[in-house]
Protein backbone atom coordinates (compact mmCIF):
# COMPACT_ATOMS: atom_id res chain seq x y z
CA UNK A 1 0.00 0.00 0.00
CA UNK A 2 1.62 3.62 -0.79
CA UNK A 3 0.46 7.14 0.55
CA UNK A 4 -2.56 7.62 -1.46
CA UNK A 5 -4.15 4.42 -0.23
CA UNK A 6 -2.55 4.67 3.13
CA UNK A 7 -4.29 5.08 6.50
CA UNK A 8 -5.18 9.05 7.60
CA UNK A 9 -3.72 10.61 10.10
CA UNK A 10 -4.91 10.44 13.75
CA UNK A 11 -6.74 13.34 13.80
CA UNK A 12 -10.71 13.09 13.93
CA UNK A 13 -11.17 9.53 15.35
CA UNK A 14 -11.42 9.32 18.97
CA UNK A 15 -9.40 6.17 20.66
CA UNK A 16 -11.19 2.78 21.21
CA UNK A 17 -13.86 3.34 18.51
CA UNK A 18 -16.04 0.26 18.14
CA UNK A 19 -14.10 -1.53 20.84
CA UNK A 20 -11.17 -0.66 19.56
CA UNK A 21 -7.99 0.00 21.20
CA UNK A 22 -6.19 3.39 22.37
CA UNK A 23 -2.77 3.90 20.65
CA UNK A 24 -0.74 3.22 23.52
CA UNK A 25 -2.69 -0.38 24.09
CA UNK A 26 -1.82 -0.83 20.42
CA UNK A 27 1.94 0.28 20.77
CA UNK A 28 1.80 -2.30 23.49
CA UNK A 29 0.89 -5.37 21.30
CA UNK A 30 3.26 -3.87 18.10
CA UNK A 31 5.98 -4.51 20.80
CA UNK A 32 4.70 -8.02 21.44
CA UNK A 33 4.38 -8.58 17.74
CA UNK A 34 7.87 -7.49 17.43
CA UNK A 35 8.76 -11.25 19.19
CA UNK A 36 7.09 -13.73 17.24
CA UNK A 37 9.11 -16.17 15.12
CA UNK A 38 7.36 -14.97 11.91
CA UNK A 39 7.84 -11.02 12.85
CA UNK A 40 11.16 -11.74 13.75
CA UNK A 41 12.03 -13.75 10.07
CA UNK A 42 10.31 -11.26 8.28
CA UNK A 43 12.65 -8.12 10.18
CA UNK A 44 15.73 -10.64 9.35
CA UNK A 45 14.92 -10.95 5.88
CA UNK A 46 13.88 -7.11 5.21
CA UNK A 47 17.32 -6.12 7.16
CA UNK A 48 19.74 -9.08 5.20
CA UNK A 49 18.07 -7.28 1.98
CA UNK A 50 19.51 -4.17 2.58
CA UNK A 51 16.31 -2.31 4.19
CA UNK A 52 16.74 -2.33 7.86
CA UNK A 53 13.68 -0.72 9.67
CA UNK A 54 14.10 1.04 12.61
CA UNK A 55 12.51 1.32 16.03
CA UNK A 56 9.34 3.46 14.78
CA UNK A 57 9.41 1.55 11.35
CA UNK A 58 5.88 -0.08 12.96
CA UNK A 59 3.86 1.87 14.69
CA UNK A 60 -0.02 2.51 15.68
CA UNK A 61 -2.30 5.43 14.50
CA UNK A 62 -6.08 6.14 14.29
CA UNK A 63 -7.79 5.57 11.17
CA UNK A 64 -10.16 7.62 9.68
CA UNK A 65 -11.30 5.00 6.93
CA UNK A 66 -12.58 1.21 7.79
CA UNK A 67 -8.83 -0.50 7.55
CA UNK A 68 -6.81 -2.49 9.51
CA UNK A 69 -3.42 -0.61 8.53
CA UNK A 70 -1.09 0.07 5.97
CA UNK A 71 2.65 -0.07 4.42
CA UNK A 72 3.50 3.60 3.10
CA UNK A 73 6.54 3.56 1.22
CA UNK A 74 9.70 5.85 3.67
CA UNK A 75 7.12 5.85 6.42
CA UNK A 76 6.64 2.02 7.67
CA UNK A 77 3.83 -0.25 8.58
CA UNK A 78 0.54 1.38 10.49
CA UNK A 79 -1.89 0.03 12.79
CA UNK A 80 -4.55 1.31 12.86
CA UNK A 81 -5.61 1.10 16.48
CA UNK A 82 -9.31 1.78 16.83
CA UNK A 83 -9.97 -1.01 14.49
CA UNK A 84 -7.76 -3.47 16.61
CA UNK A 85 -9.22 -5.91 19.59
CA UNK A 86 -7.11 -8.28 20.09
CA UNK A 87 -3.12 -9.40 19.94
CA UNK A 88 -3.98 -12.05 17.26
CA UNK A 89 -5.21 -9.04 15.13
CA UNK A 90 -2.36 -6.69 15.34
CA UNK A 91 0.07 -9.52 14.93
CA UNK A 92 -1.84 -10.06 11.23
CA UNK A 93 -1.83 -6.78 10.43
CA UNK A 94 1.94 -6.43 11.12
CA UNK A 95 3.31 -9.64 9.10
CA UNK A 96 1.16 -8.83 6.66
CA UNK A 97 2.44 -5.05 6.04
CA UNK A 98 6.16 -6.71 6.59
CA UNK A 99 5.70 -8.76 3.70
CA UNK A 100 4.68 -5.59 1.76
CA UNK A 101 7.50 -3.64 3.36
CA UNK A 102 10.04 -7.13 1.59
CA UNK A 103 8.05 -6.25 -1.48
CA UNK A 104 8.53 -3.12 -1.99
CA UNK A 105 12.60 -3.39 -0.70
CA UNK A 106 13.24 -6.44 -2.92
CA UNK A 107 11.78 -4.74 -6.12
CA UNK A 108 13.35 -1.29 -7.00
CA UNK A 109 10.42 -0.39 -9.47
CA UNK A 110 7.83 -1.39 -7.57
CA UNK A 111 4.90 1.03 -8.22
CA UNK A 112 2.37 1.32 -5.97
CA UNK A 113 -0.47 3.18 -8.41
CA UNK A 114 0.12 0.28 -10.98
CA UNK A 115 -2.54 -1.89 -10.27
CA UNK A 116 -0.37 -5.18 -11.59
CA UNK A 117 2.24 -4.63 -8.74
CA UNK A 118 -0.02 -3.20 -6.19
CA UNK A 119 -2.30 -6.44 -6.97
CA UNK A 120 0.98 -8.71 -6.78
CA UNK A 121 2.08 -7.63 -3.34
CA UNK A 122 -1.51 -8.22 -2.17
CA UNK A 123 -1.33 -12.18 -3.70
CA UNK A 124 1.69 -12.73 -1.96
CA UNK A 125 0.76 -10.91 1.59
CA UNK A 126 -2.41 -12.86 1.69
CA UNK A 127 -0.94 -16.19 1.01
CA UNK A 128 2.06 -15.73 2.49
CA UNK A 129 0.89 -13.59 6.36
CA UNK A 130 -1.98 -16.45 7.07
CA UNK A 131 -4.94 -13.66 6.70
CA UNK A 132 -6.46 -16.48 4.59
CA UNK A 133 -6.19 -19.51 7.36
CA UNK A 134 -9.26 -21.56 7.56
CA UNK A 135 -10.39 -20.22 11.37
CA UNK A 136 -9.91 -16.69 10.57
CA UNK A 137 -11.85 -17.04 7.49
CA UNK A 138 -14.42 -18.92 9.67
CA UNK A 139 -14.69 -16.26 12.11
CA UNK A 140 -15.47 -13.61 9.34
CA UNK A 141 -18.64 -16.10 8.20
CA UNK A 142 -16.62 -17.40 5.56
CA UNK A 143 -17.32 -21.34 5.21
CA UNK A 144 -15.82 -22.69 2.43
CA UNK A 145 -14.14 -26.27 2.86
CA UNK A 146 -12.71 -26.53 -0.51
CA UNK A 147 -10.30 -23.54 -2.00
CA UNK A 148 -11.24 -21.36 1.00
CA UNK A 149 -7.59 -20.24 0.89
CA UNK A 150 -7.60 -19.18 -3.07
CA UNK A 151 -10.75 -17.46 -3.14
CA UNK A 152 -10.22 -15.53 0.17
CA UNK A 153 -6.84 -14.18 -1.14
CA UNK A 154 -8.97 -13.03 -4.38
CA UNK A 155 -11.44 -11.44 -2.23
CA UNK A 156 -9.07 -9.30 -0.31
CA UNK A 157 -7.11 -8.68 -3.10
CA UNK A 158 -9.94 -7.03 -4.74
CA UNK A 159 -10.60 -5.53 -1.82
CA UNK A 160 -7.31 -3.65 -1.73
CA UNK A 161 -6.62 -2.85 -4.85
CA UNK A 162 -9.76 -1.23 -6.34
CA UNK A 163 -9.27 0.86 -2.97
CA UNK A 164 -6.38 2.24 -5.02
CA UNK A 165 -7.47 5.31 -6.52
CA UNK A 166 -5.28 5.06 -9.28
CA UNK A 167 -6.78 0.85 -10.27
CA UNK A 168 -10.80 0.68 -11.02
CA UNK A 169 -12.29 -2.74 -10.45
CA UNK A 170 -11.77 -3.94 -13.82
CA UNK A 171 -7.94 -3.03 -13.60
CA UNK A 172 -7.88 -4.82 -10.66
CA UNK A 173 -9.63 -7.57 -11.28
CA UNK A 174 -7.42 -7.71 -14.29
CA UNK A 175 -4.56 -6.84 -12.61
CA UNK A 176 -5.02 -9.62 -10.48
CA UNK A 177 -5.55 -12.26 -12.97
CA UNK A 178 -2.68 -11.36 -14.73
CA UNK A 179 0.27 -11.99 -12.01
CA UNK A 180 -1.58 -14.29 -9.96
CA UNK A 181 0.56 -17.71 -10.94
CA UNK A 182 3.57 -15.86 -10.57
CA UNK A 183 2.69 -13.86 -7.59
CA UNK A 184 1.20 -16.59 -6.28
CA UNK A 185 3.67 -19.49 -6.16
CA UNK A 186 6.52 -16.44 -4.94
CA UNK A 187 6.81 -17.55 -1.62
CA UNK A 188 10.75 -15.19 -0.64
CA UNK A 189 11.43 -14.64 1.95
CA UNK A 190 10.31 -17.73 2.99
CA UNK A 191 11.05 -21.48 1.60
CA UNK A 192 7.20 -22.61 0.85
CA UNK A 193 4.51 -20.88 2.39
CA UNK A 194 3.81 -21.16 6.15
Amino acid sequence: MESDCAPTTPEAVSPGVNGGLTVEECEKMIQKSLRTPMVKFLKENLEKSGCAIGDKFIRAINCQAKISGGYVRGEGVLVCSNHMNIQDEVNQVVIHELIHAYDDCRAANLDWTNCAHHACSEIRSGHLSGDCHFKREFLRGYMNFRGHGEECVRRRVMKSVTANPHCSEAAAKDAMEAVWDVCYNDTKPFDRAP
